[in-house]
């Protein structure tokens, strides 16, 4: 009984957000276009990578800071679409009942990046965190971004990439793909084959990751770096098995929690002898998302845990002993790229004060 009163109170306030439809797409067209503007305004960060300075360019990738984006497609979330498999049997249950109402609410806590892979390319993103799932009876078996709800299709979303890649020739990305749902032998062999078709000679085949440094990288022409966690890796020369870029999750929402945690992890990587991922990312319980219904995963979440999750990542160094990839939700949130990239300048001044 009690379940279903909480049950009733969600819907109640969902009938409320349903009632001002206008005023939210409304809402929606003013944050894409902020997060067009926020690109615009990091476009000195589009080409950072070429920027580096010379005694940068023959470090290995794993001892470099990158910036990336957790749950990297969600910026585009169609809540006309079916839940997603992976979802439990209570959320299928509640959005066949509610319907829209419900994804509207699932929208607001499921989405965790605003600006689309061109704009997170612009502003300097260059580590994507991909999640595939097919819709159920689709005659067409295409392949789909989903997290809780469907995104866009793989394909829109590798072809934007390319293009970015094309135009910047010596900047290079990183495609983790880390979840299937209901991606069958056929589904792998569907998505290989795009890659091979989209990026072409550009993928880079595996090697020891120490050897991957940007010099390496464009005395070869390679801009993507695959890293696909199934065992179809072992049969593609381009596909990096996904124990090579290891993402320990803190899964908390506590912010203390998560500094110790990444801290900890840190401490760790070298075990790893590979890439490393650290998510400065907050996990909402059952009972935050009952709080902050109507508001969502920003502003109940990200934005009120902004200043700490900033300061550790200002006071983190790269290196062998230090972060590599760092990923956050709303990247355009606190100078997060700008200041992950600028890690990579104290590596310059600790070896001009070695000389």
């Amino acid at each position: 009984m009690r379940g279903a009163r909480r049950l009733g109170g969600v819907v109640t306030l969902a009938l409320e957000l349903n009632s001002r439809d206008s005023q939210r797409d409304t809402e929606h067209r003013r944050t894409d276009g902020m997060a067009s503007s926020q690109g615009k305004s990091e476009l000195r960060n589009a080409d950072w990578m070429s920027n580096l300075p010379e005694s940068m360019h023959s470090i290995p990738l794993t001892n470099l800071a990158i910036p990336g984006s957790h749950d990297s497609f969600s910026f585009y979330i169609d809540e006309a679409s079916p839940v997603g498999p992976e979802q439990p049997e209570t959320v299928q249950n509640f959005v066949s009942v509610f319907g829209t109402v419900a994804k509207k609410l699932m929208r607001k806590w499921l989405a965790t990046q605003t600006m689309n892979f061109t704009s997170q390319l612009e502003a300097g993103i260059r580590f994507f965190d991909l999640r595939i799932s097919t819709k159920p009876r689709d005659p067409d078996n295409e392949l789909y971004f989903a997290h809780g709800l469907f995104s866009a299709t793989v394909r829109e979303g590798l072809e934007q990439i390319s293009i970015f890649l094309a135009s910047h020739a010596r900047e290079v990305v990183f495609l983790d793909f880390n979840h299937f749902y209901g991606v069958q032998n056929l589904h792998h062999e569907k998505l290989v084959q795009m890659l091979r078709t989209i990026f072409g000679d550009r993928l880079c085949p595996v090697v020891f990751a120490q050897e991957v440094s940007l010099k390496y990288l464009w005395e070869k022409e390679y801009q993507v770096l695959v890293f696909y966690h199934n065992p179809m890796a072992l049969e593609v020369p381009f596909l990096w098995p996904g124990q090579m870029m290891p993402a320990p999750w803190a899964n908390t929402t506590d912010p203390e929690k998560l500094i110790q945690f990444l801290q900890a992890s840190v401490k760790d990587r070298r075990r790893k002898g590979t890439f490393f991922v650290s998510q400065v990312v907050l996990t909402p319980k059952a009972s935050t998302v009952m709080k902050g219904v109507t508001s969502g995963l920003r502003e109940i979440i990200t934005e009120r845990a902004l200043p700490g999750m900033m300061q550790w990542i200002r006071s983190q160094r790269p290196g062998e002993s230090g972060v590599n990839i760092i990923t956050a939700d709303f990247v355009e949130l606190g100078e997060f790229i700008s200041a992950v990239i600028t890690l990579n300048y104290y590596l310059d001044d600790e070896e001009e004060n070695a000389t």
